[in-house]
């Protein structure tokens, strides 16, 4: 391939945050723990997350993915994804006798609860997010008479509202926080009376990664993004680094994806991957780049994160029963044990 980089020295950027999520982490222990506890085969509606290799290595655990509940054989047990979905799967799977773990995320379900109370308050909602994401239609189905889709400045023309004094924006929590506030901002043009969403609704990793790669793409002449095609924020932040002033972006599910011909007159590559994505495909990539004499890493981390979510109620619940029941299995067999009049 010749001397790439003749007069620079070649190094990467690895930006942090990135990778799994809160929300994201709970969903794939919530399948893994219900695959030990209840033994294979799990059903989980949709992708648990939008990632090739996660949902690949779930099934080779004994999950099984379907597109629709009426896939799922009756009495089984079905976990939704962490995307959410809308109230009438929760109807078809009881009408299913379906046993079900809810692994939405809990970011997600709070965008749900936004919609459930503005409608009842009688507000036109205005969804911002990507006609046909799993996220957008679980949103929807909240409140479908209600909810009217945003997808992006340019649809902002085509909104049509009852009451221009009761209307409220919600989005969906994995878009570009730019992109975002330019829809809103569209918006408010047409709707100066406009409400904002109590909190906001891009969840803080989205946020995250986007802030770091944002300063890692400002010196990056390459941005490799680890994550795939129908992951909402991996795309994100291929466009995200673009607009940062990275001189090219690829996204990639592996190392094995890269073509070296990206690399051509390269010196910087920043590196950083999805809310879906495990660390080990981020390591194959730096790996990938190492073997071509990028082995200097450098990490940009412009802050911390620490916020985790415990597993969905149905796990809890029945973790704790069985917890309990080897404990008192375990003091009844120390009881047989111990000699008459001992004391603990």
């Amino acid at each position: 391939m010749g001397d790439m980089t003749a007069t620079s020295a070649r190094r990467v950027l690895l930006a942090a945050p990135r990778g799994y999520c809160a929300g994201v982490d709970r969903a794939v222990i919530a399948v893994e723990k219900a695959l030990e506890q209840y033994g294979a085969p799990i059903y989980v509606r949709k992708e648990i997350v939008h990632n090739k290799y996660v949902v690949q290595t779930l099934e080779k655990k004994g999950a099984i993915f379907v597109d629709e509940t009426e896939e799922v054989p009756e009495g089984s047990i079905v976990i939704f994804s962490a995307h959410g979905v809308a109230p009438v799967v929760h109807e078809e799977a009881a009408t299913r006798k379906l046993a079900t773990i809810d692994a939405t995320c809990p970011l997600v379900t709070k965008v749900h609860k936004e919609a459930v109370r503005f409608a009842k308050e009688d507000y036109d909602i205005l969804l911002i997010g990507h006609e046909g994401h799993e996220e957008v239609i679980g949103t929807s189905g909240e409140a479908p008479e209600h909810i009217t889709l945003v997808d992006g400045p340019d649809d902002v023309k085509n909104v049509e509202v009852r009451d221009e004094s009761k209307v409220v924006w919600l989005s969906q929590t994995t878009l570009s926080v730019d992109e975002t506030m330019e829809t809103v901002d569209a918006l408010k043009e047409r709707f100066p009376r406009l409400i904002s969403p109590p909190s906001d609704d891009i969840c803080y990793a989205t946020q995250n990664r986007q802030i770091a790669i944002k300063q890692v793409a400002a010196e990056s002449d390459l941005v490799i993004v680890v994550g795939s095609k129908n992951s909402s924020n991996s795309v994100r932040l291929v466009e995200v680094a673009l607009g940062a002033g990275a001189k090219a972006g690829h996204l990639v599910d592996y190392a094995s994806e890269i073509d070296e011909a990206w690399l051509e007159g390269v010196s910087t590559v920043g590196v950083t991957s999805g809310a879906s994505v495990p660390d080990v495909l981020v390591e194959g990539v730096l790996e990938w780049l190492a073997e071509r004499g990028f082995g200097d890493v450098e990490v940009v981390q412009p802050m911390q994160e620490s916020l985790t979510f415990s597993l969905p109620k149905e796990l809890r619940r029945d973790l704790r029963a069985e917890a309990a029941a080897a404990s008192g299995e375990q003091e009844a067999s120390a009881s047989a044990a111990r000699p008459e009049g001992s004391q603990l």
